[in-house]
C-alpha cells in the first residue's frame, strides 16, 4: 500500500501506545468543554463526546472526574484553542489544532517545526478552501441491525457511510455533528468514537521519499504538548 500508508499506521499505533500523552490531550479537551459549556455532561453535548472518547481510550474514571473538577475550579488554567495553517515540503497542506495556555510559546514552536522541515506557516484562513470540518462517528457493527442503523443515520444527517474493519465510519457536516450525536444516543446506538476532523477536499500525490519527509514533520508537530490534532492533504493510498 506504499510507505505513506505504513507510516500512517505506525504513527497511529505510536500515538495510542503513549497513553499518558493521550490522557493529557483528553484532559485538555475536557477542560475546554467544561469552560465553554459547563461541567454537567447531561447539558453539555461537547463534554459528553469527550467523556465517551476518554472511555474508549481506557482513561480511568477517576482521571475523567478529576479533569472535570479541575476545569471547574477557580484556579483552572486559561486554555485557548488556536489553529495553525501552513505547507510542509512538496506542497502538502497541514492544519494544526492546539490547546495552549501560552500562545506565544506555541506559535514559536509550530513555526520552527515548519521552517526546519522546509515548509512555511501561513495565515489564518489560508487553508479553509482545502479542508472541510466534518463530524466522524465510529460505530461497531457487531450485533447491530445494519438496515435499521443506516436508516437512522441517513435521517439524522449522515453525508457518507463507509465500512472499515467491521465498523461503520459515519461522516456528517459540522452543523449536524451534535444532532447526530443526540440521535444516536436516543436510539441507543453504541458509538466507539465521535470527533471533528478536517477532511481535505483535494489531495497531493507524493513519492515514498517525499511522504517520509511529511510524516516526520507531522510526528514532530504531534510530539508538542500543546498540539491536539494534525491534519494534512497528502494522498496516503
Amino acid at each position: 500500500m506504499g510507505r505513506a500508508f505504513e507510516f500512517r499506521r505506525a504513527r497511529k499505533e505510536k500515538r495510542w501506545a503513549n497513553m499518558s500523552k493521550t490522557f493529557t490531550k483528553l484532559g485538555k479537551e475536557i477542560s475546554v468543554a467544561v469552560k465553554t459549556g459547563g461541567a454537567d455532561p447531561e447539558t453539555n453535548p461537547r463534554l459528553r463526546v469527550v467523556i465517551q472518547n476518554a472511555k474508549t481510550a481506557n482513561m480511568p474514571k477517576d482521571n475523567i472526574e478529576n479533569a472535570i473538577k479541575k476545569a471547574s475550579s477557580k484556579d483552572a488554567a486559561n486554555l485557548e484553542e488556536v489553529n495553525f495553517e501552513g505547507y510542509g515540503p512538496n506542497g502538502v497542506a497541514i492544519w494544526v489544532e492546539t490547546t495552549t495556555d501560552n500562545n506565544t510559546r506555541t506559535v514559536a514552536n509550530v513555526r520552527s517545526y515548519f521552517n526546519k522541515a522546509g515548509g512555511q506557516l501561513g495565515t489564518t484562513g489560508s487553508l479553509e478552501f482545502i479542508f472541510e470540518r466534518k463530524g466522524v462517528f465510529t460505530i461497531p457493527l457487531e450485533g447491530v441491525d445494519r438496515d435499521e442503523l443506516e436508516m437512522t443515520l441517513i435521517e439524522s444527517g449522515a453525508d457518507d457511510i463507509q465500512e472499515q474493519d467491521g465498523e461503520l465510519m459515519v461522516y456528517t457536516s459540522f452543523a449536524d455533528f451534535i444532532p447526530m450525536q443526540r440521535a444516536l444516543e436516543g436510539a441507543g446506538v453504541n458509538v466507539t468514537t465521535a470527533e471533528l476532523r478536517r477532511i481535505p477536499n483535494s489531495t497531493v500525490n507524493v513519492t515514498d521519499e517525499q511522504a517520509e519527509e511529511i510524516i516526520k514533520l507531522i510526528e514532530r508537530i504531534e510530539e508538542d504538548d500543546d498540539v491536539q490534532n494534525v491534519f494534512h492533504n497528502m494522498n496516503e493510498d
